[in-house]
């Protein structure tokens, strides 16, 4: 099949578009499925570099958001068909542990993401279990609908779940024009929040307050924290963070007494200094996320076929282009996603 393949760890130039790579083995209880997009994370460009602690075994295939068509299905199989149009949850766990059947997957000792350890979605095809294929919006593109798995689903952990985002709750979310951003808005305005989000320059802060952020803050030009504090003497409700050591601290300063700081995600470093002093005088909660619960994404799912969640793409490419698309999110240039079309 043909795919986009990782042949070593660093730029761009490691990523390979081959013709003949062998086609994923279908096992009984897994669905094969004909990609026709697979939306680009931060996560890839991680893994392409090597700057995580697990590595996978090379040549990989990226790739984590995936949209496309039922080819084959198990001899166990029976909640899809052929033919029928899935998107992929991309978290992947053994499915019997205790946190597995308490419906907290994410918690699983064997927990992984499709395109880390195992091979993802920049390729003509992807086996993956049955019980991670969704069926795809009807409302949506496999373009759109590759937007939003992955995103969605660790925003709505981390403030639905984690945040316990309420009416009229008061949310800061850092880079609003971000794939969380974008989804971290969206989620917080449909339950009533009041969001405060940063963006890095006039045309993104414009886009921002178009999808539907009630301030909207120029972190290059402005001092967040003095103008959330401005806003609300006391601070916000919840921070959502996912940028890590330039903000951590920030977030927390930001945080009313008793409030929550969201967090995932490290693209400006792991490391952060913090005050123990100030956490626990003021009861403020910090709450680890990764990835969220597979049921989640059913919700989410019927939330976008809905109209009440919108996919934002914001640049498409081929396959073929892969070199660029890594280019393209790396230089912050996007506003949303950057898909990956596989013909």
């Amino acid at each position: 099949m043909k795919a986009v393949i990782l042949e070593g760890f660093g730029g761009i130039e490691n990523l390979k578009l081959v013709e003949n790579f062998p086609e994923p083995a279908l096992k009984e209880d897994h669905v094969l499925v004909r990609v026709r997009a697979v939306a680009l994370n931060h996560l890839d460009i991680w893994v392409r570099m090597g700057a995580l602690a697990v590595k996978p075994e090379l040549p990989h295939i990226l790739g984590s958001d995936v949209s496309g068509v039922v080819e084959k299905v198990g001899s166990l199989v029976n909640n899809v068909k052929e033919g029928d149009e899935v998107i992929i949850a991309p978290g992947l766990s053994c499915g019997v542990c205790y946190d597995c059947q308490n419906g907290r997957d994410n918690l699983c000792k064997s927990y992984d993401i499709l395109g880390l350890m195992s091979k993802g979605g920049y390729a003509e095809y992807v086996s993956v279990p049955a019980r991670n294929v969704i069926r795809k919006p009807r409302n949506l593109s496999f373009e759109e609908a590759a937007s939003y798995p992955l995103t969605f689903l660790t925003v709505w952990n981390a403030l639905v779940e984690k945040g316990s985002l309420k009416p009229h709750s008061r949310v800061l979310i850092w880079g609003g024009s971000s794939g969380v951003g974008v989804a971290g808005i969206q989620v917080a305005k449909l339950f009533g929040a009041f969001v405060i989000a940063t963006a890095g320059n006039e045309e993104k802060a414009r886009r921002v307050k178009e999808l539907g952020a009630d301030v909207v803050i120029d972190h290059y030009k402005e001092d967040v924290v003095k103008r959330v504090r401005g806003l609300f003497k006391e601070g916000v409700d919840i921070v959502m963070d996912h940028v890590g050591s330039a903000t951590f601290e920030k977030s927390i300063a930001c945080l009313r007494k008793g409030g929550v700081l969201t967090f995932f995600g490290t693209t400006t470093g792991s490391q952060a200094n913090i005050d123990i002093r100030y956490l626990f005088v003021r009861e403020i909660s910090l709450r680890g996320t990764y990835m969220g619960r597979r049921a989640s994404l059913f919700k989410i799912t019927e939330l976008f076929e809905r109209g009440l969640l919108k996919p934002a793409v914001d640049k498409t490419f081929p396959l073929e282009a892969a070199q660029e698309a890594h280019n393209y999110l790396e230089d912050s240039k996007h506003f949303g996603k950057v898909v990956l079309k596989v013909d």
